[in-house]
């Protein structure tokens, strides 16, 4: 997408790390330039939201780590019709958000409600950026009904981000830890059961796929480079040949992503599951291959290269591999009408 492109060489291509620490603001300086750009999934825009997360992964894997989020923040919002409420907490076009939907053993919130309004108490896992984000879209328990999504202001008077020690090198710049949470105010989003029911939640999982789809498109650009340089060689030419087959297979399943959703597909949830199972297999196909082509040389002596292998090498565990296949499995099944119990 030529304006997001733009956008990136405008906002932040100068900014982008070639040894040092990836600059956060500059990203969320992105992120709300594209909030604008008002690219949702199931606006009738789905292609564009898609074509611009693959956009953002092609140029830079933590850059795209910053902006998803926070694009689907916006989507959440949309989904959940929420009104003038928002700015009780604070939130406005200059907000910066998170998603925080994640469990982890011995973590959880607890939501309280009162005629005063809503609050949050407990621990919650894997809150990237909490201590540079002002908002977040974030799940909490409440008594006997289930997880509900709220939104929340991340006021340090409420909140204390848990140090972490990030031993990985992939997405370094994305620290992403628990935080604690005490007496935060927040705003309900829909109801129990709303967030993972909606079919914007299979959408969201859709749109890291695009990321990873983009992440694998810088690999596939640095093979051809590299066959441009070199005389023609059979074995590469293959190589490059299976890459090429994935990618076409893994864009044809995105784009008719797009189509089925702005067309009010009937399974979002197998959708995704296809969409990223196949995407997740083809961006660990095209990884391998490429540094199979390219030998050792990019991967210690070019600094974005081995950065982009450690980067999408975490971000691709967001796929739960046979576990999500067996979801997917489970899915397919009832589909065709088969009936395992």
């Amino acid at each position: 997408m030529n304006r997001v492109r733009t956008l990136i060489d405008q906002r932040l291509r100068s900014r982008l790390p070639e040894g040092g620490c990836f600059e956060v603001s500059a990203a969320l300086a992105v992120a709300t330039e594209l909030s604008d750009l008002q690219y949702r999934p199931g606006d009738g825009r789905t292609h564009e939201y898609l074509s611009t997360l693959a956009t953002l992964g092609l140029a830079d894997a933590s850059l795209a780590r910053v902006v998803e989020p926070h694009l689907d923040a916006h989507a959440i919002l949309r989904q959940a019709g929420v009104g003038p409420e928002i700015t009780a907490i604070g939130a406005d076009r200059g907000s910066t958000w998170g998603v925080y939907a994640a469990h982890a053993p011995g973590m959880g919130l607890t939501a309280i409600g009162d005629q005063h309004g809503w609050t949050l108490t407990g621990t919650k896992p894997w809150c990237s950026l909490a201590g540079q984000l002002s908002h977040a879209v974030i799940t909490a328990e409440v008594a006997g009904r289930g997880q509900q999504a709220f939104a929340v202001r991340l006021d340090p008077e409420h909140v204390s981000v848990v140090p972490t020690r990030w031993v990985s090198r992939g997405l370094a710049g994305i620290p992403s830890g628990p935080i604690e949470v005490r007496e935060l105010p927040a705003v309900p989003l829909g109801h129990p059961g709303w967030y993972v029911q909606r079919p914007g939640f299979a959408w969201g999982g859709i749109g890291v796929a695009a990321v990873w789809y983009g992440i694998a498109l810088a690999f596939r650009e640095r093979m051809v480079s590299r066959l441009a340089e070199r005389a023609a060689d059979p074995i590469a030419l293959a190589q490059f040949g299976g890459v090429d087959e994935g990618m076409f297979s893994a864009a044809t399943g995105l784009d008719h992503a797009a189509e089925a959703i702005d067309a009010g597909a009937a399974d979002p949830m197998l959708l995704a599951q296809r969409v990223r199972a196949t995407v997740a297999r083809v961006c660990e196909h095209v990884m391998l291959t490429a540094g199979h082509l390219l030998g050792p040389g990019p991967l210690v002596g070019e600094e974005p290269y081995a950065r982009r292998v450690a980067d999408l090498g975490v971000y691709l565990r967001q796929h739960h591999g046979q576990r999500d296949l067996a979801h997917l499995g489970e899915l397919a099944a009832a589909a065709a009408g088969y009936d395992h119990d």
